[in-house]
C-alpha cells in the first residue's frame, strides 16, 4: 500500500514540477528542452530527487543543473500550491544521461555489426 502511494506520488510529483518548469521558470539559463524525466520521492516524503534530461552540450547542461537547483526552492513553493501535502519535499535535481548512454550503446553495436558484416566468412569444412 505505502509503495503504491510513493510510486503516485512520484508520477504526480514529475507531472507537476515539469508544469512548473515549462511554464512558470523565467530563468534564461534553463535550457527550453528540458524534460522531466523521474521524481524519486523518500519514504518519509521530505526529500525527493529530480531526474532530468536535456539536449545540449555538456556545458549547457551543467549550467542547466545549476539553475535548476538555484531555483528548487521557487519550484517548490510552486508545485507545493497545486499538490496537497502535509509536507513538500525539498527538490534535489540529477541529470538523467541514459538517453546519451542507450545511444553511444547503439552506435557501438552498429559499429561491431558493420564490422563483422564485412569480415569475409570463414570457410566451410568440407568431408570427403
Amino acid at each position: 500500500m505505502v509503495k503504491q502511494r510513493v510510486d503516485r506520488l512520484n508520477s504526480l510529483l514529475r507531472e507537476v514540477i515539469a508544469e512548473v518548469v515549462m511554464r512558470e521558470v523565467r530563468n534564461p539559463k534553463v535550457n527550453t528542452l528540458v524534460t522531466i524525466k523521474k521524481v524519486d520521492i523518500t519514504k518519509d516524503l521530505h526529500h525527493a530527487k529530480v531526474f532530468f534530461s536535456m539536449v545540449g552540450s555538456p556545458a549547457e547542461k551543467k549550467q542547466t543543473l545549476r539553475a535548476l537547483q538555484s531555483a528548487a526552492g521557487f519550484i517548490s513553493m510552486q508545485a507545493a500550491k497545486k499538490v496537497v501535502m502535509r509536507y513538500f519535499p525539498q527538490l534535489t535535481f540529477h541529470l538523467d544521461d541514459t538517453l546519451e548512454d542507450e545511444l553511444r550503446i547503439h552506435n557501438l553495436l552498429e559499429k561491431i555489426h558493420d564490422e563483422q558484416a564485412k569480415r569475409p566468412s570463414p570457410p566451410e569444412d568440407q568431408e570427403s
